[in-house]
């Protein structure tokens, strides 16, 4: 999901968030781009080389808020290690451990089979699937 400037605010509001300063210009450097993958701490570097006075913590403050939102889409890779994921459809993930970085797989390109049954009173909500590479010969 691409957001421009003169809609990011529509954007936050119709998620239910308020437009403040710090979380436009977060959005505006998360979206501005097109579909990315990107940790909090990344992004914190990313506003900190744009100008925007942002703590790390309000990084990852904005970065839970905009996934409870429905804005992102959190990916946990390596125990503590979480991207950000600006594409909110049903897909898949490539992580690339010398570039310590995600790229994308299509839904369409991956079946998933042989799921054992669902306990009583469950649905599934989403797959997420994690294929990690490594350089061959390494």
């Amino acid at each position: 999901m691409e957001f421009h400037d003169q809609d990011i605010a529509e954007r936050l509001r119709l998620a239910g968030l308020r437009p403040t300063r710090q979380r436009l210009s977060l959005a505006s450097i998360l979206f501005g781009a097109g579909d990315r993958h990107v940790s909090a701490e990344v992004l914190h570097q990313e506003a900190l080389a744009a100008q925007i006075d942002v703590s790390l913590a309000t990084v990852y403050n904005t970065l839970n808020q905009f996934k409870a939102a429905g804005l992102l889409r959190e990916v946990a890779c390596e125990g503590d290690r979480s991207f950000f994921d600006t594409n909110t459809s049903n897909h898949f993930h490539y992580y690339l451990e010398e570039s310590e970085s995600l790229v994308d797989i299509g839904a369409s390109d991956l079946e998933v089979k042989g799921l054992p049954p669902l306990p009583a009173g469950t649905v599934i909500d989403r797959i997420d699937i994690i294929v990690r590479l490594r350089k061959s010969g390494t």
